[in-house]
């Protein structure tokens, strides 16, 4: 093969790939779609397997440490089985505190909606400008039969939402299959990490050269580190966030303190909007007792939100994670508008990754440029 030829055959090949990919795209990307929808137990699997393999190697080292020896296949078997149960009872705290404090809080609403209508017809200013027949229909309005009557459309399908109970019920079944069939993934992934670890390492020594196979593990091995930092980080902070957040609103006697501190610090760990969300929330469950305390609230969140941001985070993520600040936002905004939740919370360890990859090889760039610069000079001493 010629030397032109040769240096532009890769420019070539991806022009052609890009050309195909154009082409054939509404193709492609039904069966892109079609396979992530076939494959997407084992993808749950694997995530739910990273996630707890964090915590089931964090009870392994407690436990070898106090023993002092290696760890059998009972002792395995109990450190998983315990990170299992731990992040479930986690869930179920976490339901258990919002889900009834949050139906009361719609029960309450609604019971006050007539009061709070009437409050507001009562302002000079609305009074003067609304007119009377809307007033009168307002003031007049049976807000508890219309909540009966819209939770009786939704059951009769009068508006389309739930009219097929039979798909509804296929749903809700295909979900718990989806989801059982991911832990029992997770569980065999976890319990042959190790088998498959080498298996994995084997092939890899099979077919690829070993400059290919170092770069291939340095660059899992980096994006395995972000990962884990960023989980073990975002964790921590939500539940420190969390746990101020209860205390403060117990100390300044806002409702639904526990309720609201469960729920912003899991929702904090969605960086930059999560604990927002939270706060919003929280605001308008609050709304529900007095609109002052719901406007002090949002106060009280600003402030902790302060102190969240620039003492707590600093020291307990840190620079961990190695993505600023800037980057951390573009990366929420980009990927949450493509891939919503989700692409928020993997987004940013991803870019991450890509970050401290990219920075890695611009150092490694400069020093080969200036280790080149620094012999130059040096023969163009021993020249002169």
């Amino acid at each position: 093969m010629k030397p032109g030829v040769k240096k532009y055959l890769p420019l070539g090949v991806c022009l052609f790939l890009v050309y195909l990919a154009c082409s054939i795209w509404s193709a492609a990307s039904g069966l892109l779609r079609l396979a992530a929808d076939a494959s997407l137990p084992f993808i749950l699997g694997a995530v739910i397997a990273y996630a707890v393999n964090i915590l089931m190697v964090f009870y392994q080292r407690r436990i070898g440490r106090r023993r002092k020896r290696p760890m059998g296949k009972a002792g395995r078997m109990a450190c998983m089985l315990g990170a299992y149960l731990t992040i479930f009872l986690l869930i179920l705290a976490v339901v258990w505190l919002v889900v009834p404090q949050f139906i009361a809080c719609i029960r309450t609403l609604v019971r006050q909606a007539p009061e709070a209508v009437e409050q507001l017809l009562s302002v000079p200013v609305i009074e003067e400008n609304l007119p009377a027949d809307m007033s009168s229909s307002l003031s007049g309005m049976d807000w508890g039969g219309l909540v009966t009557q819209l939770l009786e459309l939704l059951k009769t399908g009068g508006s389309g939402l739930l009219a097929n109970v039979q798909a509804v019920v296929s749903t809700v079944f295909s979900s718990m299959v989806t989801w059982l069939f991911s832990l029992i993934f997770s569980f065999y992934l976890l319990w042959g990490k190790e088998k498959l670890k080498g298996q994995c390492g084997r092939v890899l020594r099979a077919y690829l050269r070993p400059q290919w196979r170092e770069k291939l593990l340095g660059g899992l091995a980096l994006f395995d580190s972000c990962f884990h930092k960023y989980i073990v980080g975002q964790c921590t902070e939500a539940v420190i966030l969390g746990l101020l957040c209860t205390l403060g609103m117990l100390l300044f006697r806002f409702p639904y303190a526990a309720m609201i501190g469960a729920l912003v610090g899991v929702l904090a760990l969605i960086p930059v909007a999560g604990a927002y969300i939270g706060a919003a929330v929280g605001a308008f469950m609050i709304l529900s007792v007095s609109p002052v305390q719901a406007l002090l609230f949002l106060v009280f969140i600003v402030v902790l939100q302060q102190l969240e941001g620039n003492l707590i985070y600093p020291r307990v993520v840190g620079s961990s994670v190695g993505l600023p600040g800037i980057w951390v936002l573009a990366t929420v905004t980009v990927c949450g508008g493509l891939f919503g939740i989700a692409g928020m919370l993997v987004g940013v360890p991803v870019a991450a990754a890509l970050y401290q990859a990219l920075a890695q090889d611009v150092r490694r760039r400069e020093a080969a440029g200036q280790e080149e610069t620094v012999r130059e000079e040096a023969e163009q001493e021993e020249t002169e």
